[in-house]
């Protein structure tokens, strides 16, 4: 019997590389695979639908499942996780010493539905009391002008989210001052610059993320995997493939990270960084699946509503190929 052919697009983390050299498979497919940057590959996916299995953002998987116009369904492989306190920055020319000075300022953002901006608004409100509604949000492209939300969203009318003028960048408006602040996971690219007041609203990011986590045992979940709806509901088989696929190519990447006498990160520290990460976050810190990472979906879902991303919140099981929530065991 032939194998299923598949397109993939995945970005080329050390956690997808076995899938791109061979030496992990996806059980009866043969893979077309595509390593692209993820604004890549989220415009791809909600705009022209041009890959079967793809990278998508968390939060935009969880809008369009919410409101009943999902194409794919999701595997819970989280292929980006990351701390977000080092995605504001701010003018330094504008009083804000603490989180609770943005209350008021006007702040840009690629996109307001951005699953990073979504984590940064969480935080924000659960630990400062800003609410979303306390800020003006300005959204556009960060350094490429003209940047539009990847699918559309409504919002309710305490939100005010207005698009910046179609010839600026949001780094352009942010150091000649028309933005007191931006958010983002890219660094805007005035940062850094001499003589342009721009620095990060959390100078020791590090320091106050591994507070929040210590607080809120929470590592923030970015991207998954989602396969073409229509692809899953001829091949149901095919979910738990690929969701076991995933999970092998990471495991590969964790076990590369311990070995001293071949270092698989250009970092002189890695296994030290490796061990040190363990011991504040656990074994597992990157865990994929659904049963150890019920705190980030829970904050996630209830971030949706509050942001007026969604009316209701979102479980996994809405999210996730039901094959994919449990797994068999020996």
């Amino acid at each position: 019997m032939p194998k299923l052919t598949i397109s993939l697009a995945v970005a080329p983390y050390d956690r997808t590389r076995a899938l791109f050299d061979g030496r992990v498979s996806i059980d009866g497919c043969e893979v077309i695979a595509s390593a692209l940057e993820p604004e890549e590959m989220f415009f791809r996916a909600y705009r022209t639908s041009d890959f079967d299995v793809t990278e998508l953002s968390l939060s935009t998987h969880l809008l369009t499942t919410a409101r009943g116009d999902a194409p794919y369904v999701g595997i819970p492989a989280f292929l980006s996780r990351s701390f977000r306190h080092a995605s504001i920055y701010i003018r330094t020319d504008r009083g804000i010493q603490s989180p609770q000075d943005l209350k008021g300022k006007t702040i840009g953002l690629p996109e307001y539905q951005q699953t990073a901006n979504v984590w940064v608004r969480g935080m924000l409100k659960d630990e400062y009391g800003v609410e979303a509604s306390a800020i003006k949000w300005r959204g556009g492209g960060m350094e490429e002008p003209g940047r539009a939300e990847r699918t559309p969203i409504t919002l309710p009318h305490a939100i005010d989210l207005q698009r910046i003028p179609a010839d600026k960048t949001l780094s352009q408006m942010l150091a000649a001052g028309e933005l007191d602040a931006v958010m983002g996971p890219r660094a805007p690219s005035c940062f850094g610059k001499p003589g342009v007041p721009v620095a990060r609203l959390f100078p020791d990011y590090r320091a106050a993320e591994e507070a929040y986590f210590r607080k809120a045992r929470m590592f923030p979940i970015m991207h998954i995997i989602g396969i073409r709806k229509t692809l899953h509901e001829q091949h149901p088989w095919l979910a738990a493939n690929v969701y076991k696929a995933f999970v092998k190519a990471k495991a590969l990447a964790v076990q590369e990270l311990q070995h001293a006498g071949r270092l698989s990160v250009t970092l002189p520290w890695v296994v030290a960084e490796y061990q040190a990460t363990k011991a504040l976050m656990g074994e597992d810190y990157w865990s994929y699946g659904v049963a150890g990472n019920t705190r980030e979906f829970e904050a996630l879902g209830r971030y949706a509503v509050e942001q007026g991303l969604a009316t209701k919140p979102v479980t996994p099981q809405d999210l996730f190929a039901a094959s994919t929530l449990e797994s068999a065991r020996v």
